[in-house]
């Protein structure tokens, strides 16, 4: 019989938040390097980067969205658009250092959109400034709204990574009082994403994202234990069945050269702690490495990087 789930961290009640800043450029070495320059002003760098991540859609998301969540980040990429007005580059930079500032609250979402549809005339091939749109609308917007931003996604990239995880995160808001529906939509798109994508996909691992979504909801709505060892939710048939095809999704293919890897592993990873297999936990947590993402272990209402860390140090025994 498998031991319990540790407690993941102390309760905080307050969406989980944390005082430890989680990294969003993940193991990206190099943007990680440009990043640090761009920070400063010094945008010569972030352009040759984003020229070189070319056509790569999911690795360019990845590091336009890190780039904007820098400090500043619309002042320098307004600068660089200002040398050059007719970079998509800049502008796809700039739209999305908007959205990012009027998720936090300091712009308009109006604002925002405007600066997508910019970027998206300049680059009408990029899926980027629609994923920006597509953030706004998970945070202001309806579902159709989102919905059909999803659509103009795929349409550019049909297995774009971050765009199907927004996508997972909105639809688990639905219904949120309908307790473990195992017919719930959420459960039917991931299971959709996944069987379309190619084989080697990252989106085998999506009903694994839309069993902790659907937890999130059903925690914050208090119809779900905020306790993996009293929660059904990562008990049942249908979970076990999810996580078992994930991880041997991982096991066979393990898609270390895709940037979003670590998000990915993350989800396998306290899925596994809260099945109650700290083996197989310990395997994804040594590729991991210090790569901790706040999603999904804010997820139970706690503090998330304590809650990693609980994890971490049960699953490898380690203090």
């Amino acid at each position: 019989m498998s031991p319990p789930p540790p407690p993941l961290g102390r309760s905080r009640r307050r969406g989980g938040r944390s005082g430890h800043p989680f990294d969003p450029a993940l193991d990206d070495t190099e943007l990680i390097e440009v990043r640090g320059q761009f920070t400063q002003g010094r945008w010569i760098r972030a352009r040759s980067l984003l020229v070189g991540t070319g056509s790569d859609w999911d690795r360019r998301g990845h590091r336009v969205l890190a780039l904007a969540e820098t400090p500043s980040a619309t002042g320098w990429a307004g600068d660089w658009l200002l040398a050059e007005p007719d970079s998509a580059d800049a502008a796809t930079l700039l739209a999305c250092a908007t959205v990012v500032r009027a998720l936090q609250g300091k712009d308009k979402p109006q604002a925002a959109h405007e600066a997508c549809l910019r970027a998206a005339r300049l680059a009408p091939d990029d899926p980027t400034p629609w994923l920006g749109q597509l953030m706004l609308a998970r945070a202001y917007g309806t579902q159709e709204e989102a919905g059909k931003l999803f659509d103009a996604v795929r349409i550019r990239h049909p297995d774009h990574h971050h765009a199907h995880h927004l996508m997972t995160a909105r639809l688990a808001e639905n219904h949120p009082d309908s307790g473990q529906d195992p017919l719930h939509e959420v459960y039917d798109f991931a299971a959709w994403a996944a069987e379309q994508a190619p084989a080697d996909s990252p989106l085998a691992v999506l009903p694994v994202v839309a069993h902790a979504e659907r937890y999130r909801v059903l925690v914050a709505a208090g119809s779900e234990s905020d306790d993996p060892v009293r929660s059904g939710h990562w008990s049942g048939r249908r979970a076990r069945q999810v996580m078992k095809a994930a991880f041997d999704w991982w096991l066979e293919w393990e898609r270390e050269d895709h940037p979003r890897n670590r998000a990915d592993l993350n989800f396998l990873a306290h899925a596994k702690v809260c099945e109650g297999r700290p083996a197989e936990a310990a395997a994804l947590f040594l590729r991991i490495g210090p790569h901790a993402t706040a999603a999904p272990w804010s997820y139970s209402g706690r503090d998330p990087y304590q809650a990693f860390l609980t994890a971490r140090g049960t699953a490898l025994g380690t203090p």
